[in-house]
């Protein structure tokens, strides 16, 4: 049963940087569930129906799914945003697949509610037209990392983009999750993790890989990671822990803030 009050929403940075009225705009439609690792929240294919925000410490991956059963992940999506018609009507066939990497809670709205909210805020409508101009320039950095960076750098950007969705050292990762994320084969990445290992940028344990120094790991990582995190503070007023972890987004002064681009803009409801 749906607790009808802002508290629904709570737990997704995206949500929380509403203000009173909007959150009451969104709270009566907003349902939470739990999901858990592997699940997959979209297909390609599937018209989206709903809109999901990522919860706390849940995080999803956006991948594209390959003929010879490969798939290979375009964004990484934690508290901070969402992911399915978050700038048109919903109810469109997906292109890629959003697959759970770390479970937890999750909120969502039905994309035609969230649709006619944009309509009646001006303000919600400025927020998903922000986010979806970073989560784009993410996808664009994720293809241009794919086809121009070593797999060691490749490695590192992705483990600091899920650092910065869960906040710890940690990371629940398995050497098979890495390798269909980077789109290589198990043993290979296995060879490459072990010598990342050596080198003192990562530990490995049984279903977990460490980050034992952050620093170290933006050394090493290509330009891809910074880049990405430089827009969503230019574009959506993140805000960043001293360990890398996003904790707030904020947008309550857009002439601070840089605009959206003309692309994204264009094409929202």
């Amino acid at each position: 049963m749906n607790i009808r009050t802002s508290s629904t929403i709570d737990g997704n940075l995206l949500l929380e940087a509403l203000d009173a009225d909007d959150r009451t705009l969104l709270a009566p439609h907003a349902e939470r569930r739990e999901v858990r690792r592997g699940d997959v929240l979209i297909r390609a294919g599937d018209d989206v129906s709903h809109v999901t925000f990522p919860s706390h410490h849940c995080v999803v991956t956006l991948v594209v799914p390959l003929m010879d059963g490969k798939s290979v992940e375009t964004a990484t999506v934690g508290r901070e945003g969402a992911m399915g018609g978050v700038v048109s009507h919903g109810y469109l066939p997906a292109f890629g697949q959003a697959v759970v990497q770390v479970g937890g809670p999750v909120i969502r709205i039905d994309a035609a509610r969230l649709s006619e909210a944009k309509q009646a805020s001006k303000s919600i409508r400025d927020l998903f037209v922000r986010y979806a101009d970073c989560l784009l320039a993410q996808v664009l950095q994720s293809v241009a990392c794919n086809a121009a960076h070593t797999i060691e750098r490749r490695c590192l950007r992705w483990l600091l983009t899920l650092q910065d969705r869960i906040g710890t050292p940690e990371l629940p990762v398995t050497h098979e999750l890495l390798a269909d994320m980077l789109g290589v084969r198990r043993a290979y990445l296995t060879e490459v993790l072990g010598r990342m290992q050596r080198e003192g940028l990562i530990t490995m344990g049984h279903g977990r890989i460490t980050l034992p120094d952050r620093a170290r790991a933006e050394a090493g990582s290509c330009e891809c990671h910074a880049a990405v995190r430089r827009h969503f503070e230019e574009v959506m007023g993140a805000v960043y822990a001293p360990g890398g972890r996003i904790v707030a987004v904020d947008v309550g002064d857009p002439e601070r803030l840089r605009p959206p681009s003309a692309l994204v803009k264009d094409a929202t409801p």
